[in-house]
């Protein structure tokens, strides 16, 4: 099922947002919405003066009262019905997730080694389970042995199988995916309800979101503004009383309203759901809206090379052997080498050697010692009784040789320059103590993403680069993919030591990455963001999923939070210039009966004090539906300055806002003029 889709609402999903802003008047829902908390209010109090007029002496003026409560109560079903159509969005997003989910059973290992069969719900965390081709993956585990291919169509929407293999960054598997061939054992690494699928489910309907720090300061604003606004009108009727001047309960109630911020008070919590709603549209799953928010601030972005501005598979190229050495003595030692290396780049040494036809026996290289390859020792081996073999970065084999007693020749710092200048990565290849050449890796930079790189060198954001590769071969991958600074031979700790510098500098910090070597650096960054194609562990680090494991989602997510920001700002200041014009609209008419010179305020020429309440309260009240598709949408952005921006958005939502209500005002009282 794929995220990226359009976002026209059903029938259905209209009729269940329409259901959810009448459930939303609840007292205590509305309580956490003050700006709509004090409408609801108001509108009740309006209700308590059309059933008890001589109490609110307002016999008489039932008609106009009940006007004015049935615009009140259209006003506060508007500012709910926001909110519930964004939720609404999530909650037919999180349904289709649902239905991905399967009651199928697990094959659980015993430690015997036999099969117990079980219900997918009783698998727990550290449980290794078997499953074999055509078995729905029953949770989310690390793939411990084997290799699969694996349909993770139900979950990321790409129709296209992914290899999954033990002891590699593509050994996570999602619950809910299906195994296409092959059989593979997984640890099980999350308990039932706290599944990859689980969490997107409450994610995307919203049951979790949490108020970014810049909405929450917003929203307190907002509440000062309403308590100033409150006190105002308040006091404004005993003042009137004390000159003579009597103000009709509804009137001050319509200014009231009318005067504080009602339309980004309604739209507010829909653009801040939505924000994380078109994330989503990118396949992109973010686990908050501050992760979404915080995207939209980043100064700098921090790429891990390998699976992200390449595509990770490192393929053998060529064996370069050095002078005296014979090519197939080399292949002989990069073969035991990589025997028993089960990564991407060592199972494609032994397919390199087979295409250029060396042959060896199968037996030949058994009963040895394995030396794995770790970040810290960055070489890998095989030690046999007759001799020992090591591959791995020039710089290590080089100390190793010499530790030996041997001799490491010039020769081979020729070749590993010549091959680092070409972009590829060269890993020496050693037998005892002396170097016999170098296996030459090639990697491949993903189309279009120079271009992107360049998008954000436009925004004024900063790309580093950080790689474990020598320095050679990071800066010619550096300067193909436009990358601004790179950190060559870099260690996990080192990409934390990256991620703090930038932040000391006042800058938020972006990462991307797919390896358990990733994590720590993700978990640092304000906004980690982990390719689902990579391990468990930098999944958990991360705040944001990238289900597609595609590095130039990035941009768009970068995009997506600047554009929430801009569009929380816009809508603001539009609602805050509106209350600028429709006191122009209400007060005049409220005091020009018993004060003439406030004629002179009446610009709009309004017909009468009452149909100048009522358009205002109608204009009040229609801007925010009309305003639902910008807020769910998202204000138009373009990268550009910050200066810049925010001139642009002075001028249409400040200005705009000012004069949109003077023109809408005046047309609602020429409507109401005609129909009467």
């Amino acid at each position: 099922m794929s995220m990226d889709r359009n976002y026209r609402m059903s029938g259905k999903q209209l009729g269940q947002a329409l259901l959810g802003s009448v459930l939303k008047l609840h007292p205590v829902r509305m309580a956490g919405n003050p700006v709509l908390f004090v409408v609801e209010g108001a509108t009740a109090l309006v209700l308590l003066t059309i059933a008890f007029p001589a109490v609110f002496h307002a016999e008489g003026r039932q008609g106009y009262n009940t006007f004015v409560f049935l615009v009140l109560l259209f006003t506060v079903l508007f500012a709910n019905f926001a909110e519930a159509l964004a939720e609404g969005r999530g909650r037919a997003h999180a349904d289709a997730l649902r239905r991905t989910r399967t009651s199928a059973q697990a094959k659980r290992l015993r430690k015997d080694g036999t099969v117990q069969l079980v219900a997918a719900s009783e698998l727990r965390r550290k449980d290794v389970i078997l499953i074999e081709q055509g078995d729905i993956v029953p949770g989310d585990g690390e793939i411990v042995d084997g290799a699969a291919v694996i349909d993770e169509s139900a979950v990321t929407g790409e129709s296209t199988p992914v290899l999954k293999r033990a002891n590699s960054d593509f050994s996570s598997v999602t619950g809910g995916t299906l195994v296409v061939s092959d059989a593979v054992k997984v640890r099980i690494t999350a308990d039932p309800g706290e599944t990859f699928l689980d969490r997107m489910i409450r994610l995307v309907e919203g049951a979790k979101r949490q108020k970014s720090p810049n909405e929450v300061a917003l929203n307190t604003l907002l509440v000062v503004f309403t308590l100033v606004f409150l006190i105002v009108v308040v006091t404004l009727g005993p003042i009137a009383a004390y000159v003579g001047v009597k103000i009709e309960t509804s009137t001050l109630i319509a200014l009231l309203v009318c005067l504080i911020p009602t339309t980004i008070g309604g739209l507010l919590s829909a653009i801040g759901i939505a924000g994380m709603s078109r994330v989503t549209r990118f396949n992109v799953v973010a686990m908050s809206g501050r992760a979404v928010e915080a995207a939209g601030d980043v100064g700098t972005v921090i790429l891990d090379k390998t699976g992200t501005i390449t595509y990770g598979n490192r393929q053998a190229f060529r064996f370069v052997p050095l002078a005296g050495v014979d090519v197939n003595e080399l292949a002989h030692a990069a073969v035991c080498t990589s025997m028993h290396d089960e990564t991407p780049e060592g199972r494609s040494v032994l397919d390199y050697a087979k295409r250029i036809r060396f042959a060896w026996k199968d037996g030949e290289f058994e009963g040895g010692e394995i030396v794995p390859f770790t970040a810290e020792s960055r070489m890998s081996g095989l030690v046999l009784e007759r001799a020992s073999y090591y591959k791995g970065a020039a710089p290590e084999i080089k100390a190793h040789v010499l530790e030996l007693g041997g001799d490491y020749p010039p020769q081979a710092d020729e070749i590993h320059e010549a091959i680092a200048k070409e972009g590829g990565t060269p890993l020496a290849v050693c037998r005892n103590r002396r170097v016999l050449g170098f296996i030459y890796l090639k990697d491949t930079i993903k189309p279009g993403l120079k271009e992107k790189l360049a998008e954000l060198r436009e925004m004024g954001i900063k790309t580093i680069m950080c790689t474990g590769d020598n320095r050679l071969t990071a800066e010619t991958i550096a300067r193909e993919a436009g990358v601004d600074e790179f950190v060559a031979e870099c260690k996990p700790d080192e990409k934390i030591r990256v991620v703090l510098a930038e932040q000391a500098q006042g800058k938020l910090v972006a990462m991307t990455g797919d390896g358990t070597n990733d994590a720590p650096a993700l978990a640092q960054a304000d906004v980690g963001i982990a390719m689902n194609s990579g391990t468990t562990a930098a999944k958990e680090a991360a705040n944001m999923i990238n289900l597609d494991s595609d590095p130039a989602k990035l941009i768009p997510v970068v995009l997506t939070g600047k554009q929430l920001l801009v569009t929380r700002g816009a809508l603001t200041t539009f609602s805050l210039a509106n209350d600028f014009s429709k006191y122009f609209a209400i007060l005049p008419a409220a005091l020009t009966g018993f004060m003439p010179q406030m004629e002179a305020l009446n610009v709009m020429r309004l017909h009468s004090p009452e149909s100048a309440v009522l358009s205002a309260l109608i204009f009040n009240a229609l801007i925010i539906p009309a305003l639902i598709p910008l807020a769910m949408r998202g204000v138009r952005f373009a990268p550009m300055s910050a200066d810049r921006l925010l001139r642009r958005n002075v001028l249409i939502y400040g200005v705009g806002g000012i004069f949109i209500p003077f023109f809408g005002i005046k047309a609602v009282d020429m409507a109401l003029q005609w129909i009467a």
